[in-house]
């Protein structure tokens, strides 16, 4: 039997020869260049590089998070690479080691597939020459923006981005991608992590149809409104899952709930920093999502401090709801407004007095969990569930966590 993956975790002690194998993962500590050339064959069709490199470094330090981020010499990059270009996934996993500039040899792995790279500036137009790439993962962070090129457009296989920065990107349409007859969509992209709110455009959105997850940022400082005032993504119809952070800096210009126009198809939605919004705001939002299964709402800051629910405000399909550190002092809501929750997590919660009475009457409802709350609010929670274990029923549960008073 053929083994599937070479897994080197015992250097400096390394073998002599190269391994019949086409898939390698380096998980020792540190591994010189010369080390990998002793044990990859130019077949390899898959490496996991997760060892510290013995290369030669940039002195100057670049701190980051009081973390240590040693920038590489990218010119050893194509040294090493140029030999294996039949590679379909090549994964470099270094939170210290950053590259200094996108390794140009790296776009010429036709063949991949599968990619990602420690790496925290503009991604190059040559990008677009892995006309076969599916997954683009840059792992580096940058508290600045930074942009893709406008000729990813033309790469019809990608299904994932992940990038860790607000990162633009480009109208489709912008002079037909430089004056060239290609193709102007990503029609296979499902996922896509990173995309600034300033790209978040209608011709963006038409050029990716079949996004099913999507995360923005908005630039650590982003003084310019949404574009025309909204966030429109109901052309996405087959958008499942929304996620939204924004840094502080930009709470005054995205301030608002109604700022987004969500697709009928979501299933799970986390909004975190959102700014001088009424209660009332979220209500409305939510009961016009009918298939809404999560819904989170962190770090944020309502003009009001009541959540007052009418018999009309039914979330019914809701299955998780949470709440982290918020300004709500009073919910005024009965078990017809969630009959469906399963789920209910309060985090950092400190203003809020009580957890409405009659949540314990939802039949759905499995646990309360509730971290760094008030006495008052964990109190409440107590008397819900020993009054469900009066009545037999033995299903909820509620869960305390108090890490602030440990």
């Amino acid at each position: 039997m053929t083994k599937h993956m070479h897994v080197e975790r015992t250097y400096p002690t390394l073998p002599t020869q190269k391994h019949n194998v086409r898939r390698f993962s380096f998980q020792t500590k540190s591994c010189s260049v010369e080390d990998f050339y002793k044990l990859l064959t130019p077949v390899a069709r898959s490496i996991y590089l997760y060892s510290l490199w013995n290369l030669p470094l940039d002195p100057r330090i670049k701190i980051f998070w009081r973390i240590p981020s040693y920038r590489c010499d990218p010119n050893i990059i194509p040294e090493f690479f140029s030999r294996f270009n039949l590679l379909r996934v090549l994964v470099i996993f270094n939170k210290v080691l950053m590259l200094s500039s996108f390794p140009v040899v790296i776009t010429k792995l036709f063949h991949l597939r599968y990619l990602q790279v420690p790496f925290h500036q503009n991604i190059p137009e040559s990008i677009s020459e892995l006309q076969n790439l599916q997954t683009l993962i840059c792992s580096g962070y940058s508290l600045e923006s930074v942009s893709l090129p406008v000729e990813i457009w033309t790469m019809q296989y990608l299904r994932y981005i992940h990038l860790r920065a607000a990162t633009s990107l480009p109208s489709p349409r912008r002079e037909s991608i430089l004056n060239k007859h290609l193709v102007t969509r990503m029609p296979n992209l499902e996922e896509f992590s990173g995309l600034s709110c300033t790209s978040c455009t209608n011709e963006v959105f038409s050029g990716i149809p079949d996004l099913r997850r999507l995360i923005i940022q908005a630039p650590l400082f982003f003084d310019d409104s949404l574009p025309n005032g909204l966030m429109d993504m109901s052309i996405l119809r087959k958008l499942e899952t929304f996620k939204c952070y924004y840094w502080q800096h930009s709470w005054i210009s995205c301030n608002s709930i109604k700022s987004f126009v969500f697709p009928t198809s979501l299933k799970r939605l986390t909004l975190t920093r959102c700014y001088l919004f009424p209660w009332e705001d979220i209500s409305s939002t939510l009961i016009m999502l009918p298939n809404l299964e999560e819904f989170k709402l962190k770090d944020s800051k309502a003009t009001d401090d009541i959540w007052r629910l009418s018999d009309e405000d039914k979330f019914k399909s809701l299955k998780l709801l949470l709440l982290d550190v918020l300004n709500l002092k009073h919910w005024e809501s009965s078990s017809d407004n969630f009959p469906n929750l399963k789920r209910l997590v309060l985090k950092n919660c400190t203003d809020l007095q009580e957890i409405p009475g009659d949540f314990g009457e939802i039949g759905t409802l499995e646990s309360i969990e509730l971290h760094d709350c008030s006495t008052t609010t964990e109190d409440s929670a107590r008397e819900i569930v020993q009054e469900q274990e009066d009545m037999g029923n033995n299903i909820l549960k509620v869960y305390i966590h108090n890490n602030c008073r440990e």
